[in-house]
């Protein structure tokens, strides 16, 4: 899907890597190694995030990639790294038919035009769409004479970020070869766990993080619409916490293991949530006049049967979880063989930025 923001450009093809999501509670990481023609997965890692609301600073940022390291024990200093998909920019626009480092300058000098926001301070990436099925020959006479032009997927991410991230993964010894948008971790990993689902059906990727939940929709393998809905997981795990005066850590739990418990209080958040991922859905089949087969969801919070249900219910669209470490090959220690299954639904950022950097 959409090129990095940063990428080594190295003729030597990778043959592993440390990859990266840096959650807005939780950092997700994992160490990749190619083994033939897949991909083995030697540790992961799942620790608290230093800070919660607002932005990492380089110092910060590389005193945490080193816990990370350190926690996963590689050798490797390569690194990839995801930013936050509300750090992120993605987009689809028409452009003219230039190379992707043109089209970069064109965006960094011209973002108002294409984008209808001034954001010269951004770092740029394209990935060049296929054309449309409907595209024939009258249109392409009508375009006769005029610039042609091509449709594209861009994303963009403020200079200043993607500057902090290279500075801290220096400072703690890391190479970063690879800084992508989160928002396409989950597709990267949905295309290599389902791969005919992927080519040939029409669905919807969403991932509950903590602050916001993300909506894409595929078709036949092309992204066609991707949305941010500000609730997450933080969202439920307060609104029990306060409805039963519980500890933050108590509510968690509850959200998770015994959800049913506290229905009532989960479906006040989940139902706006449902409605708001449902909007995104009707707006997608008016504009293509077809339906979308399947939702499939990530993310902590889907852990709980209770949750995926009513979001199902609310979106009226059949609704299943999926694992991002499935398609992998595992030779985790014993401990952490235990724990995959448990922490899967939260990976598949960190999977998806790992694997597109191999």
């Amino acid at each position: 899907m959409a090129r990095p923001f940063i990428n080594s450009g190295s003729i030597k093809r990778r043959d592993q890597i440390l990859a990266v999501d840096l959650g807005s509670r939780t950092t997700k990481a994992i160490h990749l190694q190619r083994r033939g023609n897949g991909f083995l997965l030697s540790r992961f890692a799942v620790l608290d995030a230093p800070i919660y609301d607002s932005t990492l600073s380089p110092e910060m940022l590389a005193e945490h990639l080193r816990a990370v390291s350190d926690a996963l024990g590689a050798k490797t200093r390569l690194l990839a790294l995801s930013t936050n998909v509300n750090d992120t920019l993605v987009r689809h626009v028409e452009m003219p038919r230039l190379q992707v480092d043109e089209m970069r300058l064109v965006l960094k000098h011209n973002s108002r035009n294409y984008l209808q926001q001034d954001l010269s301070n951004y770092i740029f990436d394209c990935h060049f769409l296929p054309p449309s099925n409907t595209s024939n020959s009258a249109d392409a006479g009508k375009a006769a004479g005029a610039v042609a032009k091509q449709k594209v997927l861009v994303a963009g991410a403020r200079k200043q970020l993607v500057d902090d991230y290279l500075a801290g993964a220096k400072t703690a010894g890391l190479t970063a070869e690879f800084i992508a948008p989160g928002l396409i971790g989950p597709v990267n990993a949905f295309e290599m766990a389902f791969p005919e689902v992927f080519a040939n059906e029409v669905v919807a990727l969403v991932d509950v993080g903590f602050k916001s939940s993300s909506i894409c929709i595929l078709q036949q393998g092309e992204l066609i619409l991707s949305r941010i809905v500000n609730i997450g997981g933080d969202r439920l795990t307060t609104a029990v916490a306060e409805a039963i005066s519980i500890s933050y850590a108590e509510a968690e739990g509850i959200k998770v293991g015994m959800a049913g418990e506290v229905e009532a209080i989960l479906e006040s958040v989940l139902v706006p949530l449902a409605t708001e991922l449902r909007a995104s859905l009707d707006f997608y089949e008016h504009q293509q006049d077809r339906p979308v087969a399947q939702v499939y969801m990530t993310g902590g919070s889907t852990r709980s049967e209770f949750i995926v249900q009513t979001l199902q219910n609310g979106l009226m669209t059949e609704t299943k979880t999926w694992n991002p470490t499935a398609f992998l090959q595992l030779d985790l220690p014993p401990q952490q063989a235990a724990e995959i299954e448990q922490v899967s639904a939260q990976m598949a950022v960190a999977v998806g930025t790992a694997v597109a950097a191999l």
